[in-house]
């Protein structure tokens, strides 16, 4: 029986009224950071060299206060949620906001995942997008996958989460009985994995409801832009 992660997406107002509704969470391997995460960023990386985005992909840069995470989302296969985190790109919904959760999955290889995003601004929040499951998209949930967060399916608006590590728990199942539509992965990182795993390993600080309860950073990271291109 396949273990399942709740990935709940964070809303304001109407949060305490979802609750009942979100994935019970999986049981974390660890709840501290891996081996990999929480070391210090090279003050003098090398610069590695990205290849071009593939027919189908657009390239974003998401600058944070960690560093630079560069991105190749897959309009060729999942062109729904591809569109919709463009439109919060396009309209720099996504400037100012913040990683604020880290789940741990295993201690010893660093596996896990980060989650930022609008976290239910209503003054930065779209219309939800209908999901695109990976048995629809062909796409997986690998290492370096970005994904939206949502509660059902068809309710993700502008959080997603960026993993570390294969987590084929969070594809579609659709032999399974429940909530098993997945989630809908759109992308991958090219470049800046380091700064990822930097933000795994940042240290943890008390909060967060159901699923996310000892995830929430102590100190989340700034999302200073989010721009095509780079």
């Amino acid at each position: 029986m396949l273990i399942r992660l709740a990935l709940a997406l964070l809303v304001a107002a109407p949060a305490a009224a979802q609750d009942a509704k979100t994935r019970p969470p999986e049981p974390a391997a660890a709840d501290a950071p891996g081996a990999q995460s929480g070391r210090p960023l090279d003050a003098h990386p090398a610069t590695p060299t990205v290849p071009a985005p593939g027919p189908g992909e657009v390239r974003v840069k998401l600058v944070t206060g960690s560093g630079t995470i560069t991105l190749d989302l897959d309009r060729a296969h999942a062109p729904l949620t591809t569109a919709n985190f463009l439109k919060y790109v396009d309209q720099h919904r996504f400037d100012g906001t913040a990683f604020y959760r880290a789940d741990v999955v295993d201690k010893a290889s660093g596996l896990g995942l980060i989650q930022g995003g609008v976290k239910g601004d209503p003054k930065r929040i779209l219309p939800p997008v209908a999901h695109e499951p990976t048995t629809r998209s062909g796409l997986a949930h690998i290492t370096g996958t970005i994904s939206m967060a949502r509660l059902a399916p068809g309710t993700a608006r502008g959080d997603f989460f960026i993993t570390t590590g294969p987590l084929s728990s969070l594809d579609a199942h659709p032999q399974e009985a429940g909530d098993n539509a997945g989630f809908a992965a759109f992308g991958h990182v090219v470049a800046g994995m380091d700064v990822v795993h930097h933000i795994l390993g940042a240290p943890i600080g008390p909060g967060g409801d159901g699923a996310m309860r000892g995830q929430m950073l102590a100190k989340p990271v700034r999302i200073v832009t989010v721009r095509r291109g780079g």
